[in-house]
Formats: C-alpha cells, sequence, structure tokens
C-alpha cells in the first residue's frame, strides 16, 4: 500500500507579493512538517483576487509563467507537489492561471476557462482542460467558476486524472448574504460542487480556496479533501487553516469504481452532443 498526504488550504491573500511569499513559505513548512506531498493553495495566492466582481476593479500583478515568481515558488515546493494560482503574463493577454510546480520544475499550467459575472474584464478565458503527470500521480487542475460545469472534471477524469485540484476565490452570497457564513447559500453550492465533482467522476478531489474579505468580497473557505466516493475527509470549515487527509489514492480509485464505474459505464453514443467523448476517446480509464 502507497498512501499520499495532502493538504488543502483555506487562506487570505493580497496585493503584497512579499507577504504572500511569507505565507506560503509558512504553508510549505507547515505541510512539510506533515509528511504532505501534495500542497493545494487557493487561486490568485500570488498577488490577490480581484476586490470585486462588477468590472474594471483592479487586478493582482502580472507574473510570467518562466518568471522569478514562479521559480521562487518552485523552489519552495522542493520535494512536494505544489498547486497555486496567479495572474499569468501571455505577452499579449492575461490569464487567471493555476500552475503545478515541483522541485524538478513547472509540471502543470491551466487558464481558468469558466469567467462569473465581469471577470472577462480582467482576464482573457482559457480554451482547454488537460491532465498532466506528476510525482504523486496524474493530475488535473481547474480553477473556482469551472468546477460548476461537469464537462470540466469529466474532461480531466477521461483523460486519466487521478486527483482533480480546484483552487478559488470563492465568495459567500453577494445579493442575499447569510449572517452566519456556514449557513450561506454560496457556500453550500461550494461543498456541493466538490462533492459531486469528485463521486461523478470517482476521483480523488481537493478544494483551496481563500479566507477572509478582499474588496467587497467575503470569502468562504471550506478548504477540503473529498475521496471519490463524494465523502468529505478533511475540512476547514469557514475559517483558515489546512485540511490534510492520508489516502492510498489508486486503492480509493479501485474500490469506488469496482461496482458501479461511472466512466466505464458511460453510454457515449446516447449524447453524441457533448463533444468531450471525441476528444477524449482515448481515455486512461
Amino acid at each position: 500500500m502507497t498512501t499520499l498526504r495532502m493538504a488543502a488550504v483555506a487562506a487570505p491573500f493580497d496585493r503584497d507579493l512579499d507577504e504572500d511569499f511569507a505565507r506560503i513559505r509558512h504553508l510549505v513548512e507547515k505541510a512539510r512538517a506533515e509528511g504532505v506531498g501534495l500542497l493545494a493553495l487557493p487561486e490568485a495566492c500570488l498577488g490577490g483576487y480581484l476586490a470585486n466582481l462588477d468590472g474594471g476593479a483592479e487586478g493582482p500583478p502580472p507574473l510570467r509563467l518562466d518568471g522569478p515568481e514562479i521559480e521562487r515558488l518552485r523552489k519552495l515546493a522542493g520535494d512536494m507537489v505544489v498547486v497555486a494560482g496567479y495572474c499569468e503574463d501571455s505577452g499579449d493577454r492575461l490569464y487567471n492561471s493555476a500552475v503545478c510546480v515541483h522541485g524538478d520544475g513547472v509540471l502543470g499550467n491551466h487558464r481558468k476557462v469558466h469567467q462569473p459575472l465581469s471577470e472577462d474584464a480582467s482576464y482573457g478565458a482559457g480554451q482547454s482542460f488537460a491532465a498532466f503527470d506528476t510525482p504523486v500521480g496524474r493530475l488535473g487542475t481547474m480553477i473556482c467558476y469551472d468546477k460548476a460545469f461537469p464537462e470540466s472534471a469529466r474532461a480531466l477524469a477521461l483523460d486519466g486524472a487521478e486527483i482533480g485540484v480546484c483552487i478559488s476565490a470563492w465568495p459567500g452570497s453577494r445579493t442575499n448574504p447569510a449572517a452566519d457564513l456556514a449557513q450561506d447559500r454560496w457556500k453550500r453550492r461550494f461543498d456541493l460542487f466538490d462533492r459531486a465533482r469528485a463521486l461523478e467522476n470517482q476521483i480523488v478531489w481537493l478544494s483551496a480556496n481563500q479566507s477572509g474579505t478582499f474588496g467587497s468580497l467575503r470569502f468562504v473557505a471550506s478548504a477540503k479533501v473529498v475521496d471519490p466516493g463524494g465523502e468529505i475527509l478533511s475540512d476547514t470549515g469557514v475559517a483558515e487553516g489546512m485540511a490534510v487527509t492520508e489516502l492510498d489514492v489508486k486503492e480509493a480509485l479501485e474500490t469506488a469504481r469496482r461496482s458501479m464505474g461511472h466512466l466505464r459505464d458511460r453510454r457515449p453514443e446516447a449524447y453524441p452532443g457533448l463533444g468531450v467523448e471525441e476528444e477524449f476517446a482515448g481515455t486512461r480509464y
């Protein structure tokens, strides 16, 4: 049996990159002390998220994928696999991106595809979902609103992802906020999407999120690890913290898929209009 200790973070981040890196260093050191091999940090943890979702908000500092900040993150990661969010400067567009790093280099980079409200005023949209191999297994990454679309996680699962890592800056409800954040309807949706995406694809799921407040946004935190049956194994609740779990990933997937395999038992001919079936016809499942 080969187990993996993994962790998802709920924490606040802002425009001060030096402070952000100090917090990340602390989190990486804490995770390493607990034997964590895979660490998920929130969306926009390098430079903070948008101050509001009404359009025209100042965004975080643009960073190059091959720039010094991602290199600094890589060095902090060392022998750990770390997923973190940043504002990617591609030269002609800015993207809300998630980078996966290890001491050996950049393992993957995902540009957020689905953009809520006026986020498209600040970022371009990504165009695809693809899994990639890492020292801790095959991962698929997505960002925040991406997880509201079943096709996102399904595309990653069909591409062989064993672990889905979704990093977020998911706020509480803007139109009908609950006094108790734990009872907020957007918090319930956040949790529901996490459990549904894990269960329907029978994969391990890590969900990291911003916590606290930034600009007009109040984040729901609720970082968690979910098993392939949709059960929450560890959860920070609505507070800052780190959800840590140890799991034999391959055994967990095999157990969940033994009787009813949701990927194996698909009938693509019954829903040909989804498109994802053709693109990932060579599924690794």
